[in-house]
């Protein structure tokens, strides 16, 4: 039985909480990510869900070594990653790339989109100064971007063109993995159905395995080979992403997906959503137990006492929950 191409065991990001001006006194941790465990297939594209602050994109930065671990491995073709020291960093970089929400924010807006895509290959040493230039205008077309446009600034673009620079230049490197940090929310809905389309032509394209980060449903259900559902730091539900889609099993689960509209009126008006009481707790002080048991209807007192672990339900889904059988 081969490893994974990419497996996340046991992750746990913290950010340490002080109080006081002159006499700092550590107050606590915030459990960003807390005992993520996931694997995932060459070619596969892993749809990583769930409500803001869950901790989905500080996931996704812990993986890319943006954001330290406290804390678990993440092995990508073999290699823990998070023992790297810098050169060796530096040496498996190109292997792994990001492309954020915000592309005006992650563009440089002093640099033409010839400087922004020239920048990873000559300093990894994939171009030399004389052919760059017809590398870069190579990488454009393969995004959709006409060339004639390589001397423009960030600025000059629409949001959906300057998303595809990012998406350039997270493929400038050829890298294996890609960890796509909600990259259509800040688009609009026309916009979005053209840069999912690109991304699921490149996965193809070049065999890239895929983190895609996003709180939207509809998206995770159009572009994900696997689905992860996230609460409070925590993966509660896994599995293949048409399975859950169609029989959740976790109860957060089952709110999320009622909450995707229908397109038909009348089919919208006859379904059952299911509503969730209060807000998610502090990830500085979670709740004992299972971190959803404040929100949910079926909780017992078990549930404030035992915090589940991902059990296998099937053939296509794992599940953390006390009561699955019972629920289900």
């Amino acid at each position: 039985m081969t490893e994974p191409y990419l497996s996340i065991q046991n992750l746990k990001t913290y950010f340490p909480i002080y109080e006081g001006v002159f006499f700092q006194k550590l107050k606590g941790h915030v459990k960003a990510v807390d005992g993520v465990t996931l694997s995932l297939e060459k070619g596969e594209v892993l749809g990583l869900v769930g409500e803001s602050g869950c901790g989905k994109s500080t996931l996704g930065r812990t993986i890319m070594r943006l954001v330290e671990s406290h804390e678990g491995k993440v092995f990508l073709d073999g290699n823990d990653l998070l023992t790297l020291n810098k050169d060796a960093l530096k040496v498996q970089r190109p292997q792994f790339q990001m492309i954020f929400q915000d592309p005006y924010a992650s563009l440089n807006p002093r640099m033409t989109v010839l400087e922004i895509l020239a920048e990873p290959l000559l300093f990894h040493g994939l171009s030399d100064k004389k052919n760059v230039q017809s590398h870069v205008r190579e990488l454009m077309q393969e995004v959709g971007l006409s060339p004639r446009f390589i001397k423009k600034y960030p600025h000059e673009f629409s949001g959906g063109q300057r998303q595809r620079i990012a998406i350039a230049r997270a493929l400038a490197l050829k890298p294996s993995l890609i960890i796509a940090d909600e990259p259509v929310s800040a688009l609009d809905v026309s916009i979005q159905s053209q840069i999912l389309n690109l991304l699921t032509a490149l996965v193809k394209k070049h065999q890239l395995t895929m983190v895609f980060i996003s709180h939207d449903l509809s998206v995770i259900k159009h572009i994900a080979d696997k689905t992860a559902v996230m609460y409070l730091g925590q993966i509660v539900e896994e599995g293949e992403t048409q399975q859950v889609f169609q029989s959740p099993k976790h109860p957060y689960t089952k709110a999320l997906i009622s909450a995707i509209p229908i397109p038909d009126p009348k089919l919208e008006r006859q379904r059952e959503r299911v509503v969730l009481a209060g807000d998610p707790p502090s990830p500085l002080s979670p709740p004992d137990g299972c971190r959803f048991n404040p929100r949910c209807c079926f909780a017992k007192d078990i549930c404030q006492q035992q915090n589940p672990v991902l059990e296998v339900v099937n053939e296509q889904q794992s599940v953390a929950c006390l009561r699955i059988k019972e629920i289900n």
